[in-house]
């Protein structure tokens, strides 16, 4: 239950950030956290796309590089072909650095 309020909270708190990275492209309209399987959800709408598009980070790895803390995506998938092929070809395996507050909430 506890897990369940914090990948709650965490949604939250990560929509807001993302928001604030993606507000030129659109914005997130919801973004869902479970931590236990290591897995998040965002559904996004997109300036210049008539319907929201949906992308799901199948698995996740956390981890400590040089101090600071990293999500590297392990499988993911997308409504849009093109999308998945941009995420596969530019996020997998890629070392993301992200805020303390969030990694402690993945």
């Amino acid at each position: 239950m506890f897990s369940n309020a914090k990948d709650f909270m965490a949604g939250k708190a990560a929509k807001a950030y993302v928001n604030s990275l993606i507000a030129r492209y659109g914005s997130v309209e919801t973004l869902k956290i479970d931590s236990s399987h290591h897995r998040i959800e965002v559904v996004c709408q997109l300036t210049g796309e008539g319907s929201p598009i949906g992308v799901t980070i199948e698995k996740y790895v956390v981890e400590d590089q040089g101090g600071k803390k990293i999500i590297r995506i392990v499988e993911s998938s997308a409504t849009r072909p093109w999308l998945q092929a941009v995420i596969r070809d530019h996020a997998h395996g890629r070392s993301i650095e992200v805020p303390a507050w969030a990694a402690s909430a993945l």
